[in-house]
């Protein structure tokens, strides 16, 4: 992994602007900091997949240091650049909008650690990680998509990235064996910086059952739901659904991850003895 020392970090934001902008570390931490909790989503994830998590972020917000450089009117895309040659295509709006897309400098209260992205990385909710969270960042590009395209892009994934309505069935766990009984069905449901509105469960091929949501921290988190299960006896498949809080149903049509996320339900077989 890359070892940056901050005292030679810079960040350069450079190309359809009207002002180039160069910032040191001294200067990013002085400006004022904004601290918010997102997940954030590997585009390779798989339904039901682990590679999805949570932090607290502390850092700079992009919009304002962009509004230092002033992009033109014709720009629509920043391809951010890492010390190590990846670069990331991310949409102008989500980084000038009221999400917080941050220059991350901090996670869970500590200095941003060193695998995380250190000194500085990108935090933008709503997109996927392969067009967003660009770590060990040294410049933001203001361009266009048609004019440049970031890392991966050039191997065939999509260009934007969006995250996609997903649920994940966490309890019980695929192959368990369950007591018959009274018991839980629960699990995590998202769809960064859109958010989610009800999660759905469905036992064998009886009728889709509303769970009950937790609070979730805000739109650009994941929301924890459970459901009351009266488990008997035999061999039981268990799938859940989410509903968007745009009113969009989570599609049951089956993709891979490729080119830009999977979708489909997520599916468990349980025993209950």
């Amino acid at each position: 992994m890359p070892q940056v020392d901050p005292a030679t970090w810079t960040l350069r934001v450079h190309g359809l602007v009207e002002q180039e902008v160069v910032l040191r570390w001294d200067d990013l931490v002085a400006l004022p900091q904004k601290e918010t909790v997102a997940t954030l989503v590997c585009v390779s994830n798989e339904v039901g997949g682990s590679l999805i998590g949570n932090a607290r972020w502390l850092g700079v917000p992009i919009r304002d240091i962009l509004a230092r450089a002033v992009p033109t009117a014709e720009a629509d895309m920043v391809l951010s650049h890492s010390v190590d040659g990846f670069t990331a295509s991310t949409p102008l709006e989500a980084l000038t909008d009221d999400r917080d897309a941050l220059l991350a400098i901090g996670m869970n209260g500590e200095p941003l650690p060193i695998e995380h992205g250190f000194p500085v990385r990108l935090v933008v909710p709503g997109l996927y990680g392969y067009v967003s969270a660009t770590k060990w960042v040294s410049e933001l590009e203001v361009t266009r998509f048609d004019r440049a395209e970031g890392y991966w892009t050039s191997r065939g994934w999509s260009e934007r990235g969006p995250v996609k309505l997903q649920s994940r069935i966490d309890v019980p766990r695929s192959g368990a064996q369950v007591a018959a009984g009274d018991t839980v069905i629960a699990g995590v449901a998202w769809q960064t910086h859109v958010g989610v509105s009800d999660v759905e469960v469905q036992v064998d091929d009886g009728p889709w059952q509303t769970a009950t949501l937790a609070t979730a921290i805000s739109a650009d988190t994941w929301v924890q739901w459970s459901l009351p299960w009266n488990a008997t006896s035999g061999s039981h498949v268990i799938r859940c659904r989410a509903v968007s809080a745009t009113g969009e149903t989570q599609t049951s049509a089956t993709a891979a991850p490729a080119p830009d996320g999977a979708t489909g339900w997520d599916q468990r077989t349980v025993s209950v003895a």
